[in-house]
């Protein structure tokens, strides 16, 4: 089967081939290592800007650049081993509706990001809420964010979303206030209730004077009365604050034998056989 098969003609073919296309090889490697030169020096001379531009439009900067040099280091490459783009344009027209409808979301993500970039709503490292996810701003694309949230999962969120919902900026002020629902018994002195908890917000370190805390009564429920306690904090003190606020209110509230009303529930047993009152009285209830 093989005795017909002449394998220095393969050679002398093969040798050929790899001749025709050394220049081209050569001109690809040289083409490739002047990109990462270019690509080198162009982070060098936007380093600077770093200071200057927010992290977001300096990432869309430095990525755009990127992707436009891999594009054109892509083209050149192809035209070195004769590939016709007028060719590939051409097949390319041929199913350009339908990629046109494929693109119409990067297209508009794409958009939604240089909005972004000039309304600057968020920053890298700021803590964010977009729909169910809140989390820290890890990096910003040409077409997406990326959202690191508390328990350590990276979310990919496009940017049409950021601009078409609602954006929620935690940390973009320096002080927040955090805010607690509290109800008490409904029999104690309402004025006594707001005085132990202005008091027990005062001596906790981490609550500012100013603005002051904020305490009032909002409502009656099921046997209680219903406060709202708001204490304002440096952003960064958010965790330590909540976990000692609530820790004070906790044994502030004990201590001034102030009682934290809980669902009580009250099961009358009868005896095998006996009619209820109400069907003697008045029949079924319905």
């Amino acid at each position: 089967m093989f005795t017909d098969f002449n394998f220095a003609e393969l050679w002398q073919s093969l040798e050929a081939a790899f001749r025709s296309k050394t220049s081209a090889v050569i001109a690809s490697v040289v083409i490739l290592i002047g990109a990462g030169i270019l690509n080198f020096l162009f982070r060098l001379l936007v380093r600077p800007l770093k200071r200057r531009i927010s992290a977001q439009a300096y990432l869309v900067i430095v990525k755009g650049f990127r992707y436009t040099l891999f594009l054109i280091v892509l083209i050149t490459i192809l035209q070195q081993f004769g590939v016709r783009l007028t060719a590939i344009l051409g097949a390319a027209g041929i199913a350009g509706i339908a990629i046109g409808f494929a693109a119409q979301t990067s297209l508009s993500n794409f958009i939604s990001g240089l909005f972004l970039i000039f309304e600057k709503p968020f920053q890298v490292g700021d803590v964010i809420q977009v729909g169910s996810h809140k989390g820290v701003v890890e990096s910003i694309d040409l077409l997406s964010l990326t959202l690191r949230t508390f328990d350590n999962l990276a979310v990919r969120i496009p940017n049409e979303t950021l601009v078409k919902g609602e954006l929620i900026n935690i940390t973009r002020h320096p002080v927040r206030r955090f805010n607690i629902d509290l109800g008490v018994h409904d029999r104690e002195d309402p004025d006594r209730v707001a005085t132990g908890l202005k008091d027990i917000a005062s001596k906790n370190k981490l609550v500012l004077e100013e603005p002051e805390p904020v305490v009032s009564l909002v409502g009656f429920g099921e046997s209680q009365l219903n406060f709202f306690i708001g204490v304002w904090h440096e952003k960064s003190d958010f965790l330590e604050l909540r976990n000692s606020i609530l820790r004070d209110i906790k044994v502030g509230l004990e201590k001034e034998n102030i009682e934290i009303p809980f669902p009580h529930r009250v099961v009358i047993s009868k005896p095998e056989g006996e009619t209820p009152a109400e069907e003697t009285e008045s029949g079924p209830l319905d």
